[in-house]
């Protein structure tokens, strides 16, 4: 028993349910780009280099666990995904399947949460690149002098902004040109993991580092945590690694076989993920421990970068020098893969007349949406310049709100796929897990991890510790992000009724499904 898909027309006319042709690129990746590109919008070694430390802080040895729990509700979604994207293989993804699962108003917000979560972490990619630009510039060079201008703010925003322009240039190009840049870059990361994997190992049964532990199966307990708050906070963090995989199914309207492939594609680069995180996890345990002195994973003063500090001690200064360009080409390819989802997001709901219709304009030579891209660049540039000038501290308490961000739409696509099926769960076994069971509980558990970072966020000491009116700042900024979506929506009714009363893009259950 097969589902037939309801497919989007090849021109940009509307189909009997209000699905559109965009006008993109047909057929440009096939199954092996997409995954790549899933792979790299997440950006492995960057959310290593940075996350090691922090969630070692909250669950010492039991990192492994917390990256497996963390695992799970991000698979039962993708099975949402996947199943969401047969019926409806739309580059609106989560906006257009919550729009017809829970209507235009919900699933307005739903884009609204993955668009303004994307303009957040694109900005943090981007600085993130700089300074890795400027500190592997120092070691090439050998001056400290150079590394240093990563604190001329100046410099750094300057350069910022020329990374952005950058990214943003190759994705104005088309899927094909993101492709073959990040074959190049993916493939450099996961070989310098894999490296730094085997030689942190070598150090471990050598004993060279006095922390070094000997591997344990409980490691892979997440029941073995004591503490809820602690293990909650390494969830929350484990979340965050895997965030970016929907971007096979953004680019579903360019893929080869777009009923499957992208589904197919983000479990995966979500498998890739698990088992680059798991074995990294590990062997720099079993290598370092995570002690909170010398090389420690979970020491304060290099918790925040992981590989800066063993880079040296574990690889040497050569092949430590090769972790480091790692580090930058992770976030440099993450940083222009991340501009697929947020413009072609921006597309679709331009297309069904959720926003402007100039966004629903597509390059007529690269097939790409040339002013949502270039918008967005703009965005995160401005966003940029202007968070640095204002206050370190917004910056920092903006990137702690990307979680709640992202619990957001993500579990609003996972409720919307059990919805949307509803009738067809009680057809099979299959239909009913698959399109029932698994994404409620993805939708339950990031529900849960959402209340929970809300409730953290209320405590002015989450993030960087400021506050407003005694309210905690990342909380003001998170809830105020997401009102600021409320505004826009309701500037946006008035604006395109016809959307918002259902004309559009209609709400309804999927196509028939028949035996072969």
């Amino acid at each position: 028993m097969t589902e037939t898909a309801v497919r989007p027309p090849a021109d940009d006319t509307a189909s009997g349910d209000g699905v559109r042709g965009k006008g993109l690129g047909g057929n440009s990746i096939g199954l092996l780009g997409s995954a790549v590109i899933g792979v790299s919008t997440v950006a492995p070694v960057y959310c290593l280099t940075s996350t090691l430390g922090s969630t070692a802080g909250e669950v010492g040895l039991y990192m492994p666990a917390v990256f497996l729990a963390g695992f799970l509700p991000m698979l039962l979604v993708a099975f949402a995904y996947r199943e969401l994207n047969k019926a409806v293989p739309d580059c609106g993804t989560s906006f257009t399947w919550t729009v017809k699962a829970f209507g235009p108003h919900v699933g307005w917000m739903c884009g609204w949460g993955l668009v303004i979560a994307t303009v957040i972490v694109l900005s943090n990619l981007a600085g993130v690149a700089t300074s890795f630009f400027w500190l592997l510039a120092g070691e090439l060079t050998g001056s400290g002098a150079v590394a240093d201008l990563d604190g001329d703010r100046a410099v750094h925003i300057v350069t910022c902004l020329a990374l952005i322009a950058a990214a943003t240039a190759i994705s104005y190009r088309g899927m094909t040109t993101t492709k073959g840049v990040q074959y190049a870059l993916v493939g450099l990361q996961l070989v310098v993991l894999a490296l730094f994997v085997v030689l942190a190992l070598h150090k471990a049964h050598t004993g060279a580092f006095a922390g070094h532990a000997d591997f344990s199966w409980s490691w892979l307990n997440p029941f073995v945590v004591k503490s809820f708050a602690s293990f909650s906070a390494g969830l929350s963090l484990s979340i965050f690694m895997y965030w970016g995989w929907d971007t096979c199914l953004t680019a579903n309207e360019e893929t080869i076989g777009s009923e499957k492939t992208p589904g197919r594609a983000a479990l995966i680069a979500m498998v890739v993920l698990v088992g680059s995180y798991l074995t990294t996890a590990v062997a720099a345990q079993m290598a370092v421990g995570s002690g909170t002195q010398g090389l420690g994973l979970a020491d304060p003063a290099t918790s925040d970068n992981v590989f800066a500090a063993l880079a040296g001690p574990v690889m040497g200064h050569a092949l430590g020098i090769l972790l480091f360009v790692a580090v930058l080409a992770s976030a440099a390819a993450s940083l222009q893969t991340t501009f697929i989802p947020v413009a072609r997001t921006v597309l679709a709901m331009s297309t069904y007349q959720a926003l402007p219709a100039s966004y629903a304009r597509v390059h007529e030579r690269f097939r790409t949406p040339g002013r949502a891209t270039v918008t967005a660049g703009v965005a995160t540039g401005v966003f940029y310049t202007v968070m640095s000038l204002l206050s370190e501290h917004v910056l920092v308490d903006t990137i702690y709100a990307l979680g709640l961000m992202i619990c957001f739409y993500y579990a609003l696509t996972a409720f919307s796929c059990a919805w949307y099926f509803r009738r067809d769960l009680t057809r099979s076994a299959r239909d009913a897990v698959f399109k029932g069971l698994f994404p409620v509980l993805g939708g339950l558990l990031l529900t849960a991890v959402f209340g929970k970072t809300l409730y953290d966020m209320w405590n002015p000491a989450y993030g960087s510790g400021s506050a407003v009116l005694g309210v905690g700042s990342v909380f003001v900024i998170g809830v105020g992000l997401l009102l600021l979506g409320v505004l826009f929506m309701l500037v946006m009714r008035r604006r395109s009724p016809a959307f918002f009363r259902g004309e559009i893009l209609t709400a309804g259950t999927p196509a028939l499904i028949v035996e072969d």
